[in-house]
């Protein structure tokens, strides 16, 4: 295995050495080359050895110019190294691609190239990772969609079978079970259209296009939407959506109608029985509000139904950089959509 060679060990062995010898050089001058001073006259021994002494310490300044610039080139060039490596290294996490690897000299690997080539070790493990993820999310994704897809048959068969059940005649005990039973093949039906839109989403399918969107504008088209069906299920309807005043959100206009959708599915799943539904947009807190009078998320026996509509406007709300307060109770739940 090659050893490796230390950067600065070469620069103290190299540079260092210029620092020790001219001194040593002019003490050894000055013990075997002194002169000496008859009167006024200088005789030409000592003249030659004055002329030495002068040109040693040219020779010594020389050589701490040299110094200098030597070490001037060398920083010059170690601090364009670690430029080079810091710049690479400062990617935005945000970036879909990881940065490419450092050039490294396998014959030096020195300090600098030994950081570089753990940096690409790392760089690679992530690539890797990332690799491995992508895949497992794919896998996932294309279970629950064959999974929602291939649950559908036997739901059918079922409810063809209770179908054909109530035509029959059936004791009132009979008649309970069977409508029971066409509720449960119905929110599991319901279940799986959440999970598997959940699955279309996170994946990707369904782009998100964000626009200045008037928010009193949407959602008044929203209710006027659900306004039948609130009706059909005899639920009072208390809406407060100014007609003159509205506030605008960076938002995807299908993606806000979607949460909204999934906001009044889920009271008519879960919440139905209180029969009334408060949908407030408050202009100056710049916020939507959609109250209902259910027994709330804690004590519904749908709590996972309907936690994976409400993870699914988690989702889309986080994208548009909205969040979702909630707040639940027994006497009905609470949702405030406002600014993230």
């Amino acid at each position: 295995m090659k050893q490796n060679r230390s950067l600065f060990r070469r620069f103290l062995k190299g540079h260092f050495l210029f620092i020790f010898f001219p001194p040593i050089l002019l003490i050894f001058i000055s013990a075997f080359f002194g002169f000496s001073n008859n009167g006024d006259s200088i005789n030409r021994e000592d003249l030659n050895t004055l002329n030495l002494f002068y040109v040693t310490l040219l020779l010594f300044g020389f050589i701490i110019v040299a110094f200098v610039v030597m070490s001037w080139l060398f920083f010059l060039r170690l601090r364009k190294r670690l430029t080079g490596l810091q710049e690479v290294m400062s990617f935005s996490a945000n970036h879909n691609s990881f940065p490419k690897p450092i050039s490294v000299q396998s014959d030096r690997m020195d300090e600098i190239d030994q950081l570089g080539s753990s940096f690409n070790w790392m760089i690679q493990q992530l690539e890797d990772s990332r690799k491995r993820e992508y895949e497992e999310e794919l896998l996932r994704h294309r279970l629950i969609a064959n999974l929602s897809h291939d649950l559908r048959t036997p739901l059918t068969i079922l409810r063809g079978h209770v179908t054909r059940l109530n035509k029959e005649s059936v004791s009132l005990e009979g008649q309970n079970s069977l409508t029971e039973m066409n509720h449960t093949i119905t929110r599991v039906g319901d279940l799986m259209d959440d999970l598997l839109s959940y699955t279309l989403l996170t994946s990707g399918k369904h782009p998100f296009r964000p626009t200045s969107t008037d928010i009193g504008r949407l959602v008044r088209a929203s209710v006027a939407a659900w306004y039948p069906v609130f009706e059909e299920k005899e639920i009072q309807l208390d809406v407060d959506l100014p007609a003159e005043e509205t506030f605008y959100w960076e938002a995807d206009p299908k993606w806000m109608t979607r949460v909204l959708d999934n906001l009044f599915q889920n009271i008519l799943r879960h919440a139905a029985e209180g029969k009334y539904v408060n949908i407030v947009v408050d202009v100056e807190k710049e916020q939507i509000i959609v109250a209902d009078r259910g027994p709330g998320m804690d004590n519904s026996s749908y709590e996972r139904g309907a936690g994976i509509g409400l993870s699914t406007c988690n989702y889309m709300l986080k994208k548009m950089k909205l969040k979702a307060d909630f707040t639940s109770n027994d006497n009905g739940t609470r949702v405030a959509i406002g600014r993230a």
